[in-house]
């Protein structure tokens, strides 16, 4: 998510993060979801998922084809995906309505089959392990890390457990997307959301 500088004005008046004013599929998601808590083994794959078809791409991309990533791997829940078939395989290839990177799709499948092997709540429990300490809000975006030490340590482990296409960066990515670390700027309004 790229901007400069500190926070800027939204058509509502309120201040966000420079990526955040942007097009309003990034203002929605800005808003309404980053950086706040998701939970459940199937919304984090799906997460994890998205992060890795993002890689080298616009998050913008990726949210305007959320829809048609969800259709495509039968809304992330990991153990349909997990029995994708060959046909099933070569029908995402075909599918227009997501990125059709052979690599990343084949990493998709490959971790549903390995997460449909674990113990439900087990990617919740995790993935939440690794949630670190809460420090000073970033005042600017030059002061949001790309990767940290414990997104490092995370992807680190969901490799050695046979998970593909999980960077460091992909896993800052998704902990950021989940709330497990807290990147609205400082004067964001939706820093601390009201419930």
């Amino acid at each position: 998510m790229s901007g400069q500088g500190d926070t800027v004005q939204g058509a509502d008046g309120l201040p966000r993060c420079p990526w955040g004013a942007g097009p309003e599929d990034y203002s929605a998601y800005h808003d309404q979801e980053w950086g706040r808590p998701v939970h459940g083994d199937n919304a984090l794959f799906e997460r994890l998922s998205l992060e890795a078809f993002q890689s080298g791409l616009s998050w913008l991309t990726i949210l305007r084809r959320r829809e048609g990533f969800r259709t495509a791997f039968a809304g992330f829940d990991i153990a349909v995906v997990a029995g994708f078939t060959d046909t099933d395989r070569e029908r995402l290839l075909q599918d227009a309505g997501i990125i059709r990177n052979r690599a990343k799709i084949d990493a998709t499948l490959s971790n549903a089959r390995v997460l449909a092997g674990w113990q439900q709540g087990e990617l919740d429990a995790l993935i939440w392990s690794f949630a670190p300490t809460a420090g000073s809000p970033p005042a600017a975006l030059g002061d949001v890390p790309a990767s940290t030490a414990a997104s490092g340590a995370l992807a680190k482990e969901l490799k050695r457990r046979g998970l593909r296409f999980v960077g460091p960066t992909t896993a800052y990515a998704a902990m950021q997307a989940c709330g497990l670390v807290n990147d609205h700027l400082a004067d964001c309004a939706f820093r601390n959301p009201r419930p």
